[in-house]
């Protein structure tokens, strides 16, 4: 058995049980034309079939690549889906706010789209499924209560290098497996333009640093560039706060996120 196929039934499994455990039997991704939550969705669509909802959610400065290999995507996989844009609540905050950059734009524009999943999944009562990959969560390449929010994330102690691999197993469309990834949340916007290197070069220092727990120079030893290596510590100590729930001052004998620690899925 191959290790992506292991890997496929495992989160699948994974994933009907995650959501079933909590009482909901169905789910809820948002799906943007990209490698990641065309991952999720197609694993998602093995553990829900018909009980699976994939929402587009557009904005004005979203590429028609991007809209288009969606539609693409959920054609091949017979994907329940709809499409919800989220351009006129985006507009009318821009209208209050002219000066915004692109950066305040996207996280906006991330945080309106997770807004309006998590109402869906209201409706549906579905649980929304995360789309964020080890190598974004290590380096806190994502929007906190925007991307980086879900129920339940079935990719996230995956590298995107593995993505890819895993992608092209699963028969993901090759407009989505070898276009240069990308949040789509501005025009011309890359993620390996905003992090300074490719995901290659990233997750091959990731796992030296965080798999194998090589010390600084071993990682230099082993060709990886010192201004990525110091990139990336930086970036995995200074994002800590994004993989984490909020801090709670503790003043009581059992504190929630201290001393009071329950798994998830708890019963009497």
């Amino acid at each position: 058995m191959s290790r992506y196929k292991e890997i496929t039934d495992f989160l699948v499994r994974f994933l009907h049980d995650e959501v079933t455990k909590t009482g909901l039997e169905s789910a809820v991704v948002g799906l943007s034309g990209g490698i990641d939550s065309a991952v999720v969705a197609v694993l998602a669509q093995k553990a829900f079939g018909e009980r699976l909802l994939c929402v587009k959610m557009p904005s004005h400065y979203s590429s028609k690549s991007s809209l288009e290999d969606a539609d693409e995507l959920c054609e091949k996989f017979s994907l329940r889906n709809e499409t919800i844009s989220i351009e006129p609540m985006l507009k009318a905050y821009e209208s209050m706010h002219p000066e915004m950059d692109n950066l305040r734009r996207g996280n906006l524009s991330a945080r309106l789209r997770m807004a309006t999943l998590f109402d869906i999944s209201a409706r549906e009562g579905a649980l929304v499924l995360g789309t964020s990959n080890k190598s974004e969560l290590m380096l806190g390449y994502g929007t906190l209560y925007g991307d980086l929010a879900s129920a339940v994330n079935a990719i996230g102690d995956l590298y995107k290098s593995e993505i890819f691999e895993l992608a092209e197993f699963l028969g993901v469309p090759e407009s989505i497996c070898t276009k240069p990834p990308s949040a789509d949340l501005w025009a011309g916007q890359s993620d390996e333009a905003d992090l300074g290197y490719s995901y290659a070069e990233l997750d091959f220092a990731l796992r030296l640093y965080v798999e194998e727990r090589l010390e600084y120079e071993k990682i230099l030893a082993r060709g990886v560039d010192k201004n990525l290596l110091d990139m990336i510590i930086s970036r995995i100590y200074k994002n800590q706060f994004k993989r984490r729930m909020p801090v709670i001052a503790k003043l009581t004998s059992r504190t929630i996120n201290h001393d009071f620690n329950y798994p998830r899925d708890i019963g009497l």
